[in-house]
């Protein structure tokens, strides 16, 4: 099987389909709740933090995927679930009984979803796809991201602004309903039940909590990783929320804002081999955090004409798409290169519950810092602790890496 079998092309086009439709929900479930619900500052930040505190049970069912034969049916019913709860929002809408409450639950079931699809999506692509062709089929994957946060958040924007927010996340229900359509449609030849004598679910947790915390490169990593997700979603809270009451930039204007700045994520997806082959892959981990986190300040500074608050918007979400593609590129294809076959989800659940579930708490503390100093002084601070994230770096193996050859990783790890 290669990247061109029609099993991959059917997952490759059930992904691509489903960013695109989170895109267009991650700018209009805010406007929901800021212009139709008339939602403060911290109850916008709480919406973001709920979408994400699933994750704290990550290490949990990470442990209990890793039982469960058919990971096809969990991508399924992830994707299944998903587009069922988005559907609510509209159909609530045109009944006129969208609530606070409402969003708070699709928020939820929805990230639960989510952390199931991610969870049960590793072994499953592995399965999919021979190991000579990782490289091909994550390139093509993580391309389709990037157009998607191109092309989203104009379309978002477009959307909300012509139908309502509400209406708007429908196209996102559907995204989900096509995924699931594609993917069950995927034949694969998945492995044999999981024998009895497995460890039970929370040994097998610990087991991957273990390795993470105590193996070199990937315990710097999630420091990174941790500290960097933090700050910024302290921002990701506010920057919607900043763009339309702050900037006044209208929903049409923040999306094409966000798409053109997210050109930043294609061009740093395609070049991030080169780069890396330039730099060293942990040189460019180390320079793809600071980009990645530190342009909020231009957002937080932002003040002037309608096209000098437009244009930096645009370049900050430029310069932070490029370098997150950096970033996540290198450091995921580093910890897939360290991470045992036998421990991969149950590592990856750990690694979530940890690096996924400090994301609520961002959002939560950016939600009342800026209620307690103001917007700009909050993404400000996001900003510099962001940027600061590349210090757990510098004591690590990682930034001595310049390739992923086995015998110069063994020889770094072992440092």
């Amino acid at each position: 099987m290669s990247t061109r079998d029609a099993g991959f092309l059917r997952l490759w086009g059930a992904v691509s389909l489903s960013q695109l439709g989170d895109r267009i929900s991650e700018l209009a479930l805010p406007l929901i709740a800021a212009g139709l619900l008339h939602a403060s500052t911290a109850e916008v930040a709480t919406l973001t933090a709920l979408i994400w505190a699933p994750n704290l049970l990550a290490i949990l069912l990470g442990a209990w995927v890793d039982q469960q034969r058919r990971k096809r049916r969990l991508l399924v019913a992830a994707d299944l679930t998903r587009a069922l709860a988005f559907a609510t929002l509209p159909i609530a809408y045109l009944l006129d009984t969208v609530t606070l409450g409402h969003l708070y639950t699709v928020a939820v079931i929805t990230g639960a979803a989510g952390m199931l699809f991610n969870n049960a999506y590793a072994p499953f692509f592995a399965r999919l796809v021979p190991r000579r062709s990782y490289i091909d089929a994550n390139s093509k994957l993580s391309t389709s991201r990037s157009v998607s946060y191109v092309a989203g958040p104009a379309i978002g924007g477009a959307l909300v602004q012509t139908l309502t927010a509400p209406i708007a996340v429908l196209a996102d229900a559907l995204s989900f309903l096509v995924s699931a359509l594609l993917i069950g449609r995927i034949r694969v030849d998945e492995p044999p039940a999981v024998p009895s004598a497995e460890p039970p679910v929370l040994t097998r947790a610990r087991q991957g909590l273990r390795l993470v915390v105590s193996h070199p490169i990937l315990r710097a990593s999630l420091g990174c990783c941790t500290t960097v997700n933090f700050f910024t979603f302290m921002a990701s809270g506010l920057t919607v929320l900043f763009a339309s009451r702050t900037l006044e930039l209208s929903a049409g204007t923040i999306g094409l804002a966000l798409g053109i700045g997210a050109i930043g994520s294609l061009i740093g997806a395609v070049t991030a081999p080169r780069i890396s082959r330039h730099l060293g892959v942990g040189r460019t981990i180390a320079v793809g955090v600071v980009l990645y986190a530190a342009p909020t300040a231009l957002i937080a500074t932002a003040a002037g004409p309608l096209g000098v608050r437009f244009s930096a918007l645009a370049t900050a979400e430029f310069i932070s798409g490029f370098g997150v593609m950096l970033f996540d590129i290198n450091l995921n294809s580093l910890q897939t290169t360290v991470v045992p076959d036998t421990m991969r989800s149950r590592t990856a659940g750990a690694f979530s519950t940890i690096n996924y579930g400090v994301r609520p708490a961002g959002a939560l503390v950016g939600g009342l810092l800026a209620t307690v100093i103001g917007m700009r002084p909050s993404l400000l601070t996001a900003a510099a602790g962001g940027a600061l994230s590349v210090l757990w770096l510098l004591p690590s193996p990682i930034l001595r890496i310049r390739s992923l050859e086995a015998t110069d990783l063994m020889s770094n790890a072992a440092t």
